[in-house]
């Protein structure tokens, strides 16, 4: 039961377009008529300018944090599903007709949340998958390859920790589920990626 609880408070938590709401309170303007369409924060930044999409990836991470953090409160052992509930609550969100962005940001709150509350691995479980997203994202400049990339190697890293018995092998299994997800919402992302057409930051849309 209380499994349960904590997953629907997480999905109702992570439910909250916080990019929808900073562009409709803030600059007037419904994100998801422009740009891309995605009510993510990389469309925020792109349509409302960087300090917005700032803001949007702040609060997007902390959804998953804090839904985390509520599950480790009420429900002990069940962070990990919590968290999943919520990127799912992202995607698929109540509020907003079940149709969100991609999770990227609440996944790096996932991995923050796992970091914190979990395994105590800050570098490897936090600080990696961050390093690893702003390397990729300056030589590739295209959001959607550092996204993908960067959560697949920390699956792998965590999946090396988890056979040298530093954490729970349940952790990079949610992991992978999650990165397979975020993967699939980026499916028209690898489209464009093939095709040559994918956005780059620094470069407006044709």
């Amino acid at each position: 039961m209380k499994l349960v609880l904590a997953a629907v408070i997480s999905y109702l938590f992570g439910s909250v377009p916080w990019a929808l709401v900073i562009g409709k309170v803030f600059y007037h303007k419904d994100i998801r008529t422009e740009g891309s369409g995605n009510p993510g924060a990389t469309n925020a930044a792109r349509v409302l300018g960087l300090p917005a999409g700032i803001a949007v990836t702040v609060l997007d991470a902390l959804k998953g944090l804090i839904s985390m953090f509520i599950a480790h409160k009420i429900a002990p052992g069940t962070e990990i599903y919590a968290g999943l509930a919520c990127c799912i609550g992202h995607c698929f969100p109540l509020f907003a007709g079940f149709k969100g962005g991609k999770a990227v940001a609440t996944s790096f709150g996932f991995f923050l949340g796992v970091a914190a509350l979990l395994t105590g691995e800050w570098i490897w479980n936090f600080a990696l998958p961050v390093f690893c997203f702003f390397c990729i994202l300056f030589a590739t400049k295209m959001v959607s390859v550092a996204s993908m990339c960067s959560m697949l190697i920390e699956t792998a890293t965590s999946f090396i920790l988890a056979s040298m018995g530093r954490i729970d092998m349940s952790i990079p299994i949610a992991m992978l589920v999650l990165w397979i997800f975020v993967t699939y919402r980026h499916r028209a992302n690898i489209q464009r990626i093939m095709n040559g057409t994918e956005n780059k930051i620094g470069r407006k849309k044709a």
